[in-house]
């Protein structure tokens, strides 16, 4: 396959996520300009709405009659819809809800995600693609990590009110699990971490919960085999790419039935529990009670299950096999 990658900042350009040896076509100019230089393509996969140049996506490909396809990344979900609901209702009627029926795919990492898109009556089939994650080396022996004297619990994601921090610092408060502590990573978004602290100084945690912000990749490998469990306290998650992330490097995970990983307990590799301080802090009080070789060993499980199901090659033949389908169904109408 030929594939030709555009970003509307340019980063494709130097995003450190592609390496030197990437054989696709960094597209750079205005969107028009990088489908000038591409040639004309088979098909157009869009990721992402409600951005003026999803817009321009839209009727760029409805001109040229090239299939299109579009992963929503659960910006259609119910936590996201209601989050700005006026300026998103808004543009719904002006131009989102005629975009995404002129698509002939739309993309869902999850079966929830499917089902929330089916109810807006749209018309257009959806595809259910998990993103993939990269199996990491084997996760170090205790003995080769160093003894930092305390077990850590770890937060990887945005700072932002859709992960449920406040959940968690409330139900870290009302379990407070000895010898434990809590590791909040990743970057701030709308001031919301002043907020967060103020609630962990409130509580009186400062002395178990740490603020690291963003990580690099090196940084979050660390991380992940530095702790022993991953908490993802979130209120809506399209997918929850960093619960993938920790059960590849061998970690457990705690989050909660508002992501798609309801499987985590059957698959004997986690706990999934309602959004809600008390239902966080039941599974917080569960977990920091395993000893560290069963959660081991429940990490050993989770690894399996996404070296299994979630690697690269799976996922990228899976796409390959949408593709092909949306071209064999010939040009859309204009």
């Amino acid at each position: 396959m030929d594939v030709g990658l555009w970003t509307p900042d340019q980063s494709v350009c130097t995003t450190p996520l592609l390496g030197a040896s990437a054989t696709l076509r960094r597209l750079t100019g205005s969107l028009e300009q990088a489908l000038a230089a591409f040639g004309p393509p088979d098909i157009i996969h869009d990721n992402g709405i409600w951005l003026s140049h999803n817009h321009r996506v839209s009727r760029l490909a409805a001109g040229l009659q090239v299939p299109r396809m579009v992963s929503t990344r659960g910006m259609l979900e119910p936590w996201a819809m209601r989050h700005k609901h006026f300026k998103k209702r808004l543009a719904w009627h002006l131009y989102q809800r005629s975009d995404l029926r002129r698509a002939q795919s739309l993309h869902a990492t999850a079966a929830h995600e499917a089902e929330n898109l089916a109810r807006f009556g749209l018309g257009v089939p959806v595809c259910v693609i998990a993103n993939g994650v990269d199996i990491p080396e084997l996760r170090p022996e205790p003995g080769a990590r160093p003894d930092t004297g305390s077990r850590t619990a770890l937060f990887l994601g945005r700072i932002y009110p859709v992960k449920g921090l406040r959940m968690l610092i409330e139900a870290w408060d009302a379990v407070r699990p000895r010898g434990w502590r809590l590791r909040i990573a990743g970057p701030d978004e709308a001031g919301h971490r002043a907020e967060i602290e103020a609630a962990v100084a409130s509580a009186g945690l400062g002395n178990v919960v740490s603020f690291d912000g963003p990580l690099d990749d090196e940084a979050k490998r660390a991380a992940f085999y530095a702790c022993e469990l991953l908490v993802l306290p979130s209120h809506s998650e399209s997918f929850g790419i960093v619960v993938a992330e920790a059960l590849a490097h061998g970690v457990p995970a705690l989050t909660t039935s508002a992501t798609p990983w309801a499987a985590l307990p059957d698959r004997g590799c986690g706990w999934c529990v309602a959004p809600s301080p008390s239902a966080i802090a039941q599974g917080l009080a569960e977990a920091t009670a395993r000893e560290p070789a069963a959660l081991r060993m429940m990490g050993a499980k989770g690894r399996a299950w996404m070296a299994a199901e979630f690697g690269w090659d799976a996922v990228a033949n899976q796409f390959i096999a949408a593709y092909t389908q949306l071209v064999a169904a010939g040009r859309p109408a204009r």
